[in-house]
């Protein structure tokens, strides 16, 4: 069984642990349930990989060497990283769980605990968190990029990036074309209508304006493609 969002792509669960046998068993049983699953046993390579973009949840150990789960889960939340985040410990002191919990975790799971019931707490956490982004049918994940139709947001890397709404219409022009190759007349007529008197330099300038918020390099773009002499297309 494929764990999968609603967009089709595998999910991917971070596991951030240094005690070997349980981050082994963590990663056994997730990819048993057909996640995607990336180890990382302290805190500085948890946060590196964290902030590396396309985590759908964070399963995090409180106590480990060079940044403990608390302050890695502080810096996550003050860079504005809004992937879900469940916090284990030895430690199950009332305070502690409130800790874990003002900072922004969505569970805190005291060890020992069953592999059944983290399973299930998973499963749980990843629902709510759909709910939350208003996942629905359409949307779409291409690499470290999400794009809800239904709320008009688009995120990289798990953070929320500020399009204007006419950036956003064009984007969803383009992915919504599932591939296909759109000229910038067709763009300009679904986005600003057929009566509109602009040029077509005005979708190159939104062209311009998309890629340098959501492209690594926006001189060999990823995703918005130029295919010359014709148009643009979204390229997953």
């Amino acid at each position: 069984m494929n764990r999968v969002g609603q967009g089709g792509a595998r999910r991917t669960v971070l596991v951030v642990e240094d005690d070997d046998s349980i981050a082994m068993g963590l990663e056994m049983n997730l990819s048993a349930e057909g996640y995607r699953v990336l180890l990382a046993t302290d805190g500085e390579s948890g946060l590196s990989l964290a902030r590396g973009g396309g985590i759908d949840l964070l399963i995090l150990d409180v106590m480990l060497p060079k940044l403990n789960g608390f302050e890695l889960l502080r810096m996550l939340r003050a860079e504005r990283y809004t992937m879900p985040v469940i916090m284990l410990s030895a430690r199950g002191a009332e305070m502690d769980k409130v800790m874990g919990l003002e900072l922004g975790a969505e569970d805190y799971i005291t060890k020992p605990f069953g592999l059944a019931e983290l399973l299930a707490r998973v499963k749980a956490v990843l629902r709510r968190d759909a709910i939350a982004r208003g996942d629905d049918a359409n949307t779409i994940r291409a690499a470290d990029l999400e794009i809800h139709p239904s709320t008009r947001e688009v995120r990289r890397g798990g953070k929320l990036v500020e399009l204007t709404a006419t950036e956003f219409d064009i984007l969803f022009c383009l992915v919504s074309a599932g591939g296909r190759v759109l000229s910038r007349e067709q763009l300009q007529a679904k986005v600003w209508g057929p009566s509109h008197h602009g040029t077509p330099r005005t979708v190159d300038n939104f062209i311009l304006q998309l890629r340098t918020k959501l492209e690594d390099d926006t001189a060999n773009p990823r995703h918005l493609v130029t295919v010359r002499g014709v148009g643009y297309r979204f390229v997953v």
